[in-house]
């Protein structure tokens, strides 16, 4: 039986791979992003499989949510959220504005509150809806760790990680199961281009893919995976386990 699938940011990158991934799988899924070009190619090569797209601004609180409404009216419910859209824009900490700031937290922070909510409300109106429901939030490594000018970004990944904690407190009794995965070094340019000291660097022995990501999002939706709840799942070949001394 299918699934009513609904991903931000599905139009390139870790977003691609995942929507390519459910689809193939035989689930309904439809995904936003602000590439129309890139969501109209990738919704051709995908045109065997259910794969709808909606252009929204994810940083426009009222288009997301309504998106969600609009997906929930037509097909009854959804299933699967994967909150997947981000920017990782990195600046010092003297140039970075506070606007510009609140931006990248619009991005990637906010708008898995605004889908989380939407669909809360729809299964508190309906239930006898609330037997299986999945959300994944994208983080990052750099929820633990971090480089120079990179505030912005690491405050946005570290809210999605607690934020996905809170929401699985609060969503089990609609039994909507809450994950994050936190990917590293995942390659979404030339993967041909890469040298054997970036992958050799990886305990895996090599850089990161974004199939790796959407392999893990499709087992964590797993019926029977739902014993793993509000935790974060690091997918980076080993790296955040590595000691490295200067």
């Amino acid at each position: 039986m299918y699934r009513i699938v609904y991903v931000t940011g599905g139009a390139n990158g870790l977003g691609k791979a995942i929507v390519t991934l459910f689809c193939k799988n035989g689930d309904d899924v439809t995904f936003c992003d602000i590439d129309k070009a890139a969501a109209e190619k990738l919704c051709s090569e995908l045109s065997d499989f259910k794969c709808t797209f909606h252009e929204v601004d994810i940083s426009d609180a009222a288009a997301l949510e309504q998106s969600v409404s609009q997906l929930i009216k037509d097909k009854g419910d959804i299933d699967i959220i994967i909150n997947n859209a981000g920017v990782s824009r990195f600046s010092s900490i003297l140039d970075i504005t506070v606007e510009e700031f609140d931006k990248v937290l619009d991005i990637n922070l906010r708008p898995i509150f605004i889908t989380s909510r939407t669909l809360a409300k729809h299964r508190d109106a309906n239930p006898e809806l609330n037997s299986y429901g999945r959300i994944i939030n994208i983080a990052s490594t750099r929820f633990l760790m971090s480089e120079p000018n990179s505030e912005a970004y690491a405050a946005s990944k570290g809210g999605i990680y607690s934020l996905t904690h809170a929401l699985s407190m609060s969503l089990s009794k609609y039994r909507i199961i809450v994950n994050s995965i936190s990917p590293g070094w995942i390659e979404t340019g030339n993967y041909e281009l890469l040298s054997d000291l970036d992958h050799n660097q990886h305990p895996s022995g090599r850089v990161g893919k974004p199939e790796d990501i959407a392999r893990t999002c499709l087992f964590l939706c797993e019926s029977d995976n739902d014993f793993i709840n509000g935790q974060n799942i690091v997918v980076d070949g080993g790296m955040t386990k590595k000691m490295i001394y200067l």
